[in-house]
């Protein structure tokens, strides 16, 4: 999975212009998203199709702030520059749940 390095919406947006991207906002500190983290690699296997990009929250805060991304872990799809969906709340996300996230986005 691509760490993303520190950037704001506009780099971002051009970054994801062509293709299909699954941004994982996460942090360190945050259980919730250590939670996740062991099946992540299961996840971008399934769902090869889409390139994962992680993002660090606490190094990407105006970047979360101009996306409205409040909770971690949280998912945003793009498809060729366009966000279409997010899973973004301040729950405990399982395996099961990512998945059927983006069995809804395919």
């Amino acid at each position: 999975m691509e760490k993303l390095e520190k950037t704001n919406l506009k780099e971002l947006e051009n970054k994801l212009s062509k293709g299909k991207y699954v941004l994982f906002f996460t942090a360190d500190w945050c259980p919730d998203c250590r939670f996740i983290k062991p099946a992540m690699s299961e996840i971008e296997e399934e769902y090869s199709e889409f390139d994962f990009i992680k993002i660090d929250r606490d190094e990407n805060i105006e970047l979360c702030d101009e996306m409205s991304i409040m909770g971690i872990p949280s998912f945003v799809v793009f498809k060729n520059g366009q966000e279409v969906s997010r899973f973004v709340n301040k729950e405990r996300k399982t395996k099961q749940e990512v998945e059927k996230f983006l069995d809804s986005v395919k």
